[in-house]
């Protein structure tokens, strides 16, 4: 049988099908709870769809966060947390699908000052969004551009990453987006994946610089967000050299609020457990720590959370 040409179409091109998950799901895509889990099976063939494009966020990478963590010797207890993390900060295409459905105008312009991979740009691009994002790494930039050229030919507007340092780029070029709609990015986790021997990269710094350029780098997006929209950081948490938690999502709502946010929503990704099960006991005889498997979804708001509500295009699938 011939698909019915007048029938709604999903962004991959396939028929929609008839609600069969709850008002909800089909409504916003995913329920919008609180806990977000990308383990279904829902949203892991949402995931594959998107992989199928050829996203391949990981190149332009290298070897140069495993290496550098092995070589400065990560304190005991952060280790392992480093394993998980270079095996799954390649970001969820299918969370970012829905922080742009849910947080940010149809066609809006968004901006990315820890841009790494090139996921969020093309899922900007694929979805009809203006993207702008910043990186340090001239490889990493150039390795995002060429995955572009080839998944986005047809994309309204092209994804634009430029090469620098975020706190210059936001505050000093002509060409970084003023009147943005929509501030979305996973930030560096301090020291727990390096990124290059730059001074100028945050997972270089002491603690205390880290969060003196990450607050400074948070006002500067802030400025050029528009008034009434929202903001999102994906964040986990690091430890220190003692193993106590740093509570960098709590860093992250200081910063937001100094900058004059609010905080609007904050939920749970429940992520891959990778290969946790395998040294969970160990790891939790000797330490008593908790195999972490979620990260913190934080959204913030300039402005009127109503008005910033109203501002939004959701469409169904």
């Amino acid at each position: 049988m011939t698909d019915d040409p007048h029938r709604e179409h999903d962004l991959f091109g396939e028929p929609v099908a008839e609600p069969s998950r709850g008002p909800l799901a089909d409504r916003f895509l995913m329920p919008p709870f609180s806990v977000l889990n990308a383990r279904e099976g829902e949203w892991q063939s949402r995931k594959q769809k998107w992989a199928a494009m050829g996203i391949q966020s990981e190149l332009g990478r290298g070897a140069m966060q495993l290496s550098m963590a092995s070589a400065r010797n990560l304190q005991k207890g952060t280790e392992d947390e480093a394993e998980d993390w270079c095996t799954t900060s390649i970001f969820d295409p299918v969370l970012c699908e829905l922080a742009y459905r849910w947080f940010c105008p149809f066609g809006g312009q968004v901006i990315d000052p820890f841009c790494g991979g090139s996921v969020r740009g093309i899922v900007a691009a694929v979805m009809g969004m203006r993207y702008w994002g910043c990186d340090l790494s001239a490889q990493q930039v150039q390795a995002n551009k060429e995955q572009a050229v080839k998944i986005c030919a047809t994309a309204a507007a092209q994804p634009e990453w430029v090469c620098g340092d975020a706190r210059n780029e936001l505050a000093q070029r002509a060409d970084a987006p003023f009147g943005a709609d929509f501030i979305f990015t996973c930030p560096p986790y301090y020291d727990l994946e390096i990124y290059s021997e730059l001074p100028e990269d945050l997972s270089n710094m002491t603690w205390s610089h880290f969060c003196e350029a990450y607050d400074d780098i948070i006002a500067k997006a802030g400025v050029r967000l528009k008034n009434n929209r929202f903001a999102c950081f994906v964040v986990g948490d690091i430890r220190d050299k003692q193993g106590a938690y740093r509570n960098l999502p709590g860093v992250t709502t200081q910063c937001f609020l100094r900058a004059g946010f609010t905080l609007h929503n904050e939920a749970i990704l429940v992520t891959s457990v990778g290969t946790l099960p395998v040294r969970a006991a160990a790891a939790f005889e000797a330490s008593r720590k908790l195999g972490k498997t979620h990260q913190t979804v934080l959204v913030y708001c300039k402005g009127d959370a109503e008005k910033a509500a109203a501002a939004m295009r959701l469409r169904a699938r």
